[in-house]
């Protein structure tokens, strides 16, 4: 079993920073993978402040545990571990914004895919998503954290609204914005081949998914994949920073 992962995070067309974070680890027996997106929010300083604090302390919290986890970790423990961290980071985040003024309204998404073996474990909390491609099929194993994501599923709005409605990427849930931090989590297996794509809404938003799903089925190399994926973004005029990581399971 081989995983292949890079990665990229840009700017993107308009912003003048970059507030969102990438990250991954793969651990020395080569049979965990840890991938991490956050996109920070609550201004230029706080958001930059939030989504570090958080892919920090994940990668504290998570480097250790897949150093000594091994295809044998139970599905539960994963879970747990994966808990633990986004507590921890929720915990950084609350403490850091309490101690300035200046950052009282920072916050930040944050996905998280362990892949043990040829198990994924995403947890998450906002609207970065996780997605899993096989073959010309993508499907989501996230959920977005947003009002609009509730006003579609309440049947408020349909889909072709969205563009359409002024507060669309408005949280409903984010890293640091409450005293605690409760992920949802969502376990899938992989085949051979498949890919896990984590990114920030600075993709979706400007990337269109049967663009995205062209650009992975033109494959060269994962390097020039995730180039290709934020050059896409930005000549759309990505809006946002643009965020991608990339993962392929060989066997």
């Amino acid at each position: 079993m081989r995983y292949h992962v890079a990665g990229q995070s840009h700017r993107g067309a308009v912003r003048e920073s970059n507030q969102d974070v990438v990250d991954w680890r793969i651990n020395d027996a080569g049979d965990q993978v840890l991938l991490v997106v956050a996109d920070g929010m609550g201004g230029h300083q706080g958001g930059e402040v939030a989504s570090r604090l958080a892919v920090d302390a994940v990668i504290e919290s998570l480097e250790p545990a897949i150093a000594a986890a091994s295809t044998d970790t139970t599905n539960d423990a994963i879970q747990e571990h994966l808990e633990r961290a986004f507590a921890l980071a929720n915990e950084r985040i609350v403490s850091h914004r309490s101690g300035d003024p200046r950052l009282e309204k920072m916050g930040t998404t944050l996905v998280v895919a362990w892949v043990n073996g040829n198990q994924a474990h995403i947890a998450h909390i906002g609207d970065s998503r996780c997605y899993s491609l096989r073959g010309s099929q993508a499907v989501c194993l996230t959920r977005d954290d947003t009002v609009v994501q509730n006003m579609l599923e309440d049947g408020s709005i349909t889909r072709a609204d969205v563009p359409n409605v002024p507060f669309r990427n408005v949280l409903t849930r984010a890293v640091g914005a409450a005293e605690q931090a409760d992920p949802s989590y969502r376990h899938e297996t992989l085949d051979a081949g498949d890919v896990l794509l984590l990114c920030s809404d600075g993709l979706t938003d400007s990337v269109p998914e049967f663009r995205w799903l062209e650009i992975l089925k033109e494959s060269d190399g994962m390097e020039r994949t995730v180039q290709a994926l934020i050059d896409a973004g930005l000549a759309n005029e990505a809006g946002d920073n643009v965020s991608v990581v990339l993962l392929t399971l060989e066997y």
